[in-house]
């Protein structure tokens, strides 16, 4: 019998979680179609989600709905924003609200949502995107039957993020981390709900930030009238950072906006909770923090929250004789009073104001005291405030856990009062600001990532007068270069409250600069881990000129002299005027500019050079080297105009595989060493008529031009005694080169051969030879290079035009040798009329033809004898 019923429970069992783990499938189609009728009915939106899933088993014996990744996105005026995403939606409710009708009303126990987005905007024409209910008709919408009835009784959020922007009063809000819960019975039109909340919160207004991260908690059991839509503070407590406060009161959802009637104060009055409105990363655990005196922060909110007003309001943050001490530090900071109220008197927005009636505070025996009252918030903020005291830098860390990496050192003395509006501040009306007093900062040193070496402020002093801020001194050291800069600053506080530019105009001397010292790359970390180097950054927020003058600049390995001239900075460039330094025993003159704008440095600059040493500077600089490798060969001086452009590598030196441009030059007093150049032993060593070092190179003009690696030598004369030359031709960056010398070599010079055949020329014949074309061509490299000459075979073909001429000429003289002797030219009336000539005057002619004969015949046939002879 036992055995029977345990078999039947069995059975019983099976059956039941059959019928559990099987419902899903029935009821599912269902679920989701009541999903849709109830998104459907009430947004006008575009909603959707990848499934609806059924769970009888997860949460037995309720079940479970879960929804998967529900999204909603808005259409005009905010055409594909989303609204809402909720990574996953749960939904609790009765078993037996399945088996219901589709006409009747389910009912929800709880609901959960985790990693939720919710984005709200309202746009400058005051329209909100959460508007998305369907407009209908109130007696027809109360007729229709609602799918789901909220009878919850506890609910949670997990990880929600809440962005908020209004577009109209440029004020952005975030809430990141929100976690949320609540445990009460909705079915009830009255309940006490009992929450826990806790999340971040920034806050942002017309560009400037007010709260950034700051962390909130609230757990409170909030009276709930749902009738009245009215929430009344009960058991609370709440943090404000490390800040303890309790709420009493109520807020009321009213037709045309909200009830505010709330007060709120700190439980306690210790010290501690000033040290708690800062974030703990910055404060650290001020729980073992020594403090004495009070810190009292209390408030009341009254009024509604409407579109045209706000509640009134006055809070209050008040310390008299306080003091903390850092159980790990060796100072105090003491006789601290704060006097600070924030008030609205008349609900209007643009009544707020801020009285900081009085700061003060001493670090030993330093003592600052500060005041200030800002007006008119809503509309054109007025600030009036005022400065006095002395702070040793020094000894901040020393009593406060301020996160440095290098410990700070200098003293700040203070006296200044200033007053200002802001829209002056935004126009640039300085007339509308008034300034008086100083700052002064001395034996300041700072060591950070974004420096290249420790910057040492020896003195600086900042005179705050009526219509201008003064810069009259900045004395500064860092590495081995010193900095004097004076001048003025159109725009600290346009700078400081609106984010704009800082502009300036400045005076800097300096005995000695290294631009190393000032040069050093951002170093980042990417994605991966890996640390990565930035080029340097023209400051993107500086929009000044500076007069410059310095005895001695180094710049990578160069000492440039007696340096001046203009620098404009603006828009992450510098442009440069007028700047002229002694190098290479010459000057250069530049002008050009050099931007950082772009994700590559670029300059474009013009360089003239004046009597500066050609050696010297075409083997300091590697652009020059580049250009003209040839140059380290020539000792003299050199007047060029120089242009080029290109990209600037990550230490701002020029990438030579990108720049571009021309050089011409005129070469003063110059000697050449062919020892410093294998080009030039090679081709003396090919062309045995030239001696190299004996080349005239005085007021020779050359021209270049040079792209994408490669430089072009424009064809140029020169002269070796009394030998023309023509070079021309390219050559690489990576000294490579073709070119092509022209001689044109007077055929004395062109060995014994054309010597002794040129002998046997007459004076009019040799001077019909006065020059022979030869051309050398270079290639291969400059430390390897290959020369190929056409010496050899001018000097043959010269030798063959010789040996044509002497044959033309031996061969017209025996011509006229032949014609005596066969009677051409016979004097008949001489040997008529003197029958009785001598004998020996008769017999000469004859001789002096056969001779003449047989030296022609010699000559013309190299003495060669017959076979038979």
């Amino acid at each position: 019998m036992v055995k029977k019923i345990l078999k039947g429970l069995g059975i019983f069992l099976l059956l039941t979680v059959i019928v559990l783990a099987a419902a899903p499938f029935l009821f599912k189609d269902k679920i989701k179609a009541l999903v849709l009728k109830t998104i459907n009915e009430n947004v006008d939106a575009t909603v959707a989600f990848t499934d609806v899933d059924l769970s009888l088993l997860k949460n037995f014996p309720q079940a479970n709905v879960t929804i998967n990744e529900l999204s909603i996105i808005n259409k005009a005026p905010f055409e594909g924003d989303t609204l809402f995403y909720s990574g996953e939606l749960n939904l609790k409710m009765s078993i037996k609200e399945l088996l219901k009708d589709e006409t009747e009303t389910m009912n929800l126990e709880s609901f959960s949502s985790s990693n939720a987005l919710v984005n709200v905007i309202v746009n400058k024409e005051g329209i909100a995107n959460y508007d998305i209910a369907l407009k209908t008709d109130k007696k027809e919408s109360e007729s229709e039957s609602k799918p789901f009835n909220l009878n919850i009784q506890n609910y949670e959020i997990e990880n929600l993020k809440v962005s908020y922007l209004d577009e109209g009063t440029k004020m952005k809000l975030a809430l990141n981390d929100l976690n949320h819960s609540g445990k009460g019975n909705f079915g009830s039109q009255k309940l006490d709900l009992d929450t826990k909340t806790s999340t971040r919160l920034s806050f942002e207004m017309d560009g400037t930030n007010y709260m950034n991260n700051v962390l909130l908690k609230l757990d409170a059991v909030l009276g709930i009238d749902l009738e009245q839509m009215k929430f009344e503070f009960k058991e609370n407590k709440a943090l404000i950072n490390q800040l303890p406060l309790e709420f009493d009161g109520f807020l009321q959802m009213l037709e045309d906006g909200q009830l505010y009637n709330l007060t709120f104060k700190t439980p306690t009055s210790d010290f501690k909770n000033f040290l708690g409105l800062v974030p703990e990363a910055y404060a650290g655990n001020i729980s073992q923090v020594k403090t004495t005196g009070e810190f009292k922060v209390s408030g009341k909110v009254e009024g509604k929250l409407t579109e045209t007003t706000i509640p009134k309001f006055n809070i209050e943050l008040a310390s008299n004789n306080a003091s903390f001490q850092y159980p790990d530090l060796p100072k105090s900071v003491k006789n601290i009073i704060i006097d600070t109220h924030i008030v609205n008197e008349t609900g209007l927005m643009q009544d707020i104001y801020v009285d900081l009636d009085k700061l003060s505070f001493a670090i030993d025996q330093d003592v600052f005291n500060a005041k200030a009252n800002i007006r008119n918030l809503d509309t054109n903020p007025l600030v009036n405030a005022e400065l006095k005291g002395v702070i040793n830098l020094a000894n901040v860390s020393k009593a406060y856990p301020v996160q440095l990496e290098k410990p700070l050192t200098g003293i700040l003395k203070a006296d200044v009062t200033t007053k200002f509006d802001m829209n002056s501040v935004e126009k640039s009306q300085y007339q509308n600001i008034q300034n008086s007093g100083l700052i002064q900062l001395t034996g300041f040193q700072y060591e950070g990532e974004e420096m290249a070496k420790p910057f040492k402020i020896n003195n600086t002093e900042v005179a705050f007068n009526t219509n201008q801020i003064r810069l009259n001194a900045f004395d500064a050291k860092t590495g081995d270069s010193d900095l004097q800069i004076n001048g003025s600053l159109d725009n600290l506080y346009g700078f400081l409250f609106k984010k704009q530019v800082l502009k300036g105009n400045f005076n800097m001397n300096s005995t000695k600069f290294v631009v190393s010292d000032f040069m050093s790359p951002t170093t980042t970390t990417n994605e991966e881990g890996k640390k990565t180097t930035e080029a340097v950054k023209i400051p993107s927020f500086l929009d000044c000129s500076l007069s410059a003058k310095a005895v001695t600049v180094i710049y990578d390995n160069l000492n440039l002299k007696n340096v001046t001239g203009n620098l404009a900075i603006k828009d992450e460039a510098v442009t440069l005027s007028n700047l002229n330094m002694d190098v290479f025993g010459g000057s250069i003159g530049l002008t050009g500019t050099v931007s950082t704008k772009g994700a590559t440095p670029k300059f474009n600059m013009d360089l003239g050079l004046n009597a500066v040493n050609i050696a010297e500077s075409f083997t300091q600089l590697d652009m020059l080297k580049s250009i003209a490798p040839i140059a380290n060969t020539i000792n003299g001086k050199l007047n060029s105009n120089i242009k080029l452009s290109g990209d600037l590598t990550q230490d701002m030196t020029p990438n030579l595989k990108t720049i571009s441009g021309d050089l011409a030059g005129q070469l003063l007093s110059t000697t050449i060493n062919e020892n410093n150049s294998k080009l030039l032993s090679t081709l003396s060593s090919n062309v045995k008529f030239l001696d190299v070092s004996k080349l005239n190179l005085n007021d020779v003009k050359a021209s270049l031009s040079f792209k994408d690696g490669k430089v072009a030598l424009k064809p140029m004369n020169l002269k070796y005694e009394d030998i023309h030359m023509t070079i021309g031709g390219t050559h690489g960056f990576d000294q490579s080169m073709n070119y092509d010398v022209k001689f044109d070599v007077p055929a004395k010079y062109l060995g014994t051969e054309i010597t002794s055949l040129l002998s046997k020329l007459t004076p009019a014949d040799q001077q019909k030879i006065e020059s022979v074309p030869v051309t050398a061509n270079l290639t291969g490299s400059f430390t390897n290079p290959a020369v190929k000459t056409d010496l050899k075979s001018a000097t043959t073909n010269l030798a063959s035009q010789l040996v044509k001429m002497q044959k033309e000429k031996l061969l017209n003289q025996g011509a006229g040798a032949l014609g005596n002797l066969l009677g051409g030219n016979k004097d008949t009336t001489s040997s008529s009329a003197n029958p009785t000539t001598d004998s020996t005057k008769t017999e000469t002619p004859k001789n002096q033809v056969k001779d003449a004969v047989k030296d022609g015949l010699n000559s013309l046939f190299g003495n060669k004898k017959k076979k038979n002879e």
